[in-house]
């Protein structure tokens, strides 16, 4: 039995980077990326500051607002306008999960479409199920270009993906199909998972549920893909795949690890949207 491929988005995304900081060079400007946290949520925190840390590094302008948790819905869509207006900014990004009295619904349509480099705007879904060019969610645009940096066909494969949410479900389906794969999406009221992995070549598992899929829902040789993340008991990540047993399947072809698989590209994916953004904002 031939191990299975680790798909290492970590190196892949130190690649993206560096590409990124050469393109950097060539502008007189300088690209710009805010991002907005609401709140003491301590995993947001984590998240933007390494955010924060990859674009320094590039030599971005970058910036962080935080507000408190009590932060007005008033309060936070003068906090978006304000940036919406900054010539110096190129690429707006608000963290999620916000505090429970305010909604994502009401304040990601305030960010101007071409500063919205998470790709969640309205007008943003709306271009990628049009198949036209706009922002794309940062976590399926990275899962994309793991399969294609590392030669996964998409073309023609049964790909199931787990997972409904807009952030990563809905968008991941539409860009498979772009790539004309044949897609089922699986949720919470999927009556049997395993009649549909089973004939799977890809699996994209974003459910954020610790070990749901394991060697038995193989039936092919078959690329997984793992979107999940949690945190375990004795402080370590794990993610939606069983990935010690499905290392030893005969059927597991390719494997992204938790952590260091789809989590840098996410933030790759980031930083090449706002040098996007900033080159459009040139011409």
């Amino acid at each position: 039995m031939t191990n299975p491929m680790i798909l290492d988005g970590k190196a892949l995304a130190k690649k993206i980077r560096k590409e990124l900081k050469t393109k950097t060079k060539a502008f007189q400007k300088t690209p710009g990326l805010a991002v907005i946290l609401v709140g003491e949520n301590p995993a947001s925190k984590v998240y933007v500051s390494s955010k924060q840390k990859k674009a320094k590094a590039l030599g971005w302008h970058s910036v962080l607002i935080e507000l408190p948790s009590e932060t007005t819905k008033e309060d936070l869509t003068q906090t978006i306008e304000g940036l919406n207006k900054d010539d110096s900014i190129h690429g707006i990004l608000l963290q999620l999960p916000l505090p429970d009295h305010l909604s994502a619904d009401d304040h990601i349509p305030q960010i101007v479409p071409h500063k919205d480099v998470d790709g969640f705007h309205p007008i943003n879904v709306g271009k990628l199920a049009l198949g036209w060019d706009g922002f794309v969610p940062c976590t399926p645009l990275g899962v994309i270009r793991i399969l294609e940096e590392y030669d996964i066909p998409i073309l023609g494969q049964n790909v199931v993906v787990i997972g409904r949410s807009m952030i990563v479900g809905h968008p991941m389906a539409e860009l498979l199909l772009k790539k004309r794969a044949s897609v089922s999406i699986l949720h919470s009221k999927t009556r049997d998972m395993k009649e549909y992995t089973r004939n799977a070549d890809i699996i994209v598992s974003a459910t954020g549920i610790l070990d749901l899929i394991g060697p038995d829902h193989l039936g092919r040789h078959c690329t997984l893909i793992d979107v999940g993340i949690t945190r375990k008991d004795d402080g370590t990540l794990a993610g939606d795949l069983q990935y010690a047993k499905l290392l030893e399947s005969p059927h597991c072809k390719a494997i992204t690890p938790v952590p260091g698989g789809v989590g840098p590209m996410t933030i790759a994916m980031l930083l090449e949207n706002t040098l996007k953004a900033f080159e459009a904002s040139t011409r």
